[in-house]
């Protein structure tokens, strides 16, 4: 992916409107990449297809821990394009959160910052989180790749506003 910093806004403020009585999860989060493949297209210069799969840390508002792991695959011409991707969010009483996420990257030069716009949604919950239904808005900052790296490191907060069923 060269040497291009990017930033995700996943934010739904545009088309979410909050039910009343939801949830809501605030957390900050670090990312790494756990596997990755770029497969160059060549119709132009700087257009590629990717996978990639990314471990999360989770740090939530009220001090509860968790993991996630996600998968991305992108189609980008040199660093803007199209992804969707899928999260698990693990939890330490083995509940989990899955959310499905699509939008738009954009990446420019090293050094500047690139933007993107998502809709990211819940689609399903266990153990404490069975039934759960919401959506998820998180902004992250990318690190520069570093050499050896597929794709950067990030760091990021958002929440997850949700209810469940019964509430």
């Amino acid at each position: 992916m060269g040497s291009h910093q990017y930033f995700i806004d996943l934010s739904l403020d545009s088309w979410v409107s909050i039910q009343a009585g939801a949830e809501t999860l605030n957390f900050k989060s670090y990312t790494w990449v756990t596997r990755g493949e770029i497969v160059p297209i060549g119709d132009v210069e700087g257009h590629h297809v990717t996978l990639i799969m990314r471990g999360t840390f989770y740090v939530f508002e009220n001090g509860e821990l968790a993991t996630g792991d996600t998968v991305t695959t992108s189609d980008l011409t040199k660093g803007s394009g199209s992804f969707r991707g899928y999260t698990t969010i693990k939890f330490g009483d083995g509940s989990t959160i899955m959310v499905k996420t699509q939008g738009t990257l954009g990446g420019t030069a090293a050094g500047a910052l690139g933007s993107s716009g998502a809709t990211s949604e819940i689609i399903k919950g266990a153990g404490r989180f069975e039934g759960i239904k919401g959506t998820m808005s998180t902004k992250t900052k990318y690190l520069p790749v570093e050499k050896g790296e597929v794709a950067p490191k990030g760091y990021g907060e958002g929440t997850i506003t949700y209810t469940l069923p019964g509430k």
